[in-house]
């Protein structure tokens, strides 16, 4: 994967979260999500620090600071501004051409700046979608980018299972659209409600 195979759906995606974001009411943040980790509120200070702050440091090729890592993002008012904000910030970051060139270092290891992109694209989808089954929004990307996610989900689910990320696959038919088989492959039912 290179900046022109996955720059155009990060940007979409991003645009996409950011929208979900913004139809997330204060009321809505302690309803149950399909993270069944997370309420509203904790998916959405995830959401918050990797796929916006994370993906702009990533870019920088600096670690999150402590003072990000531990914060409550929904405190507030205006939470879904300032994370589209950020996300903006982010997605300039990663129009740089030199941006994706070599590696970026995770503090555990280090991947090819491609593949980080590629990850925080399927975070924004993924999770873009588990925001909006949780507040009753729908989520929009188009069968380009959910086939993107499709590969990235497929190519990266066993990494994701060793360390609970991912749940055990939902059976899908293989007729199913791409972004639905994407999900169940992440271990969440695309019919959640």
């Amino acid at each position: 994967m290179d900046k022109d195979t996955v720059y155009p759906y990060l940007t979409e995606c991003a645009t996409e979260a950011a929208r979900i974001a913004r139809g997330v009411s204060a009321d809505q943040l302690t309803a149950p999500t399909p993270c069944k980790e997370w309420d509203v509120r904790g998916l959405v200070n995830h959401l918050v620090l990797y796929s916006s702050h994370g993906l702009e440091h990533r870019a920088l090729r600096k670690q999150l600071p402590e003072e990000l890592t531990g914060r409550d993002f929904t405190t507030e008012a205006d939470w879904a501004e300032q994370y589209a904000a950020q996300l903006d910030r982010a997605i300039a970051a990663w129009s740089d051409p030199a941006v994706w060139e070599g590696e970026v270092d995770l503090g555990f290891a280090a991947m090819p700046a491609p593949e980080i992109a590629s990850l925080i694209t399927k975070e924004l989808a993924v999770h873009g979608w588990d925001l909006a089954r949780a507040t009753g929004q729908d989520h929009r990307i188009s069968e380009a980018a959910a086939a993107l996610i499709l590969t990235v989900v497929d190519e990266h689910a066993e990494v994701y299972r060793q360390y609970d990320g991912f749940a055990d696959p939902v059976p899908q038919p293989d007729e199913a659209p791409a972004f639905e088989r994407a999900l169940a492959d992440s271990g969440r039912d695309p019919r959640w409600a």
